[in-house]
């Protein structure tokens, strides 16, 4: 769940991103995995759910090395966007900004410190066929 002011807008990395509405300083925890509010799948709740709904995990959630299980974020964390010098790092269980991160920039992972694919599958655009 995040525990900063940011939520989703146009990101100028790939469509969409999480942009933080208020200054956020370095050490900051932006993230903590909540359970009862994120979604907390193991891999066999993920193969017996319809595979759109398995496509929508893949595409906004990620695999969790130390539980083993995908998270699902609740909220508008799902749409932190990857970026090899992200200001915000995965611990575990939480999120912290590695670095000030200002009011109307993006908050970015490095989708590899939880096994999420930096280059997956990216979704159509709105209307396309």
């Amino acid at each position: 769940m995040l525990l900063v002011k940011a939520w989703v807008g146009v990101s100028t990395i790939h469509g969409f991103g999480l942009i933080a509405h208020a200054f956020i300083p370095k050490g900051t925890v932006v993230w903590r995995l909540e359970p009862g509010f994120d979604v907390i799948l193991s891999e066999d709740d993920l193969q017996k759910l319809p595979s759109p709904v398995q496509e929508q995990v893949a595409h906004y959630g990620f695999f969790h090395p130390g539980l083993k299980r995908y998270i699902l974020s609740a909220d508008d964390d799902r749409f932190a966007n990857h970026s090899d010098t992200a200001n915000s790092r995965f611990c575990g269980d939480h999120a912290i900004a590695v670095r000030d991160i200002y009011e109307g920039e993006e908050i970015t992972d490095n989708y590899q410190e939880f096994q999420k694919p930096v280059n997956g599958p990216t979704r159509p655009p709105l209307g396309a066929p």
